[in-house]
């Protein structure tokens, strides 16, 4: 994102081992990534140094299911602060979800590799993200077996369209996180509330929920400045619903 979150590893049996993926562009050569919860993307190595990340640029945001909120962002909550992966690793335990945060663009998803967590970060501060989605979780010996069966993995045997769904797949064990698990028939029975103020806010309304992260994130990738802009420009502001 602008400021953006960037993957998600899941912490696996000792608390310094976790899952990683690999992403890759069209340019570059696939890189190490690890898997925790989003997720979103990893710096690419120019040699310039890392931006620095701004987490008041991050989008708020809720998620609902006919009606049920089943995910809900606010970057004023204490749980959203974010540590030093040496730190974190005295946070952390099996099963968590850890999301790293980062600036730039977000690479495709490549491979799910195991890797170390302090490895997988490449230097980027890390949060644990357990509590953003509201769904039942797995017990952390399946959440951690869902991810292992899953190592080596790549390109076409992928059933996932980015790191936040296979993490909260294998944390939650969800099918609506893997491609094609939701069949599109015309309704629209999700909704994606994105917070611009205390009192404002708009909803987009989407067919699945595979489709509704890719937009969030997509929000994560230009951050809050460029979504506030990018309503401004398209939308009324009478169109903003102002209840939650």
């Amino acid at each position: 994102m602008g400021n953006q979150v960037d993957k998600m590893k899941l912490s696996h049996q000792s608390p310094r081992i976790g899952v990683s993926y690999i992403f890759s562009t069209d340019d570059e050569e696939p890189e190490g990534e690890n898997s925790n919860v989003d997720g979103a993307d990893k710096e690419h190595r120019t040699g310039t140094e890392q931006k620095h990340y701004d987490m008041s640029n991050e989008v708020e945001c809720a998620v609902y299911h006919r009606g049920e909120c089943i995910y809900e962002k606010s970057v004023k909550t204490a749980a959203m602060e974010t540590y030093s992966p040496e730190i974190l690793l005295n946070k952390c335990k099996a099963g968590d979800l850890v999301e790293f945060v980062t600036t730039g663009t977000v690479p495709p998803l490549g491979e799910i590799k195991n890797s170390f967590l302090t490895d997988a970060s490449q230097g980027r501060r890390c949060r644990i993200v357990n509590e953003l989605y509201k769904f039942k979780a797995l017990s952390a010996e399946m959440v951690v077996q869902n991810a292992m069966e899953q190592v080596g993995a790549k390109d076409g045997e992928l059933s996932w369209r980015n790191s936040e769904c296979f993490a909260a797949w294998c944390r939650f064990g969800k099918r609506e996180f893997k491609m094609g698990g939701e069949i599109r028939i015309g309704k629209q029975p999700y909704r994606l509330k994105i917070l611009m103020s205390d009192k404002q806010s708009h909803m987009l309304e989407f067919q699945c929920l595979e489709d509704l992260i890719m937009e969030k994130r997509r929000q994560d990738q230009v951050g809050r400045t460029s979504v506030d802009q990018e309503l401004a420009n398209h939308f009324n502001i009478d169109d903003f619903d102002q209840d939650p």
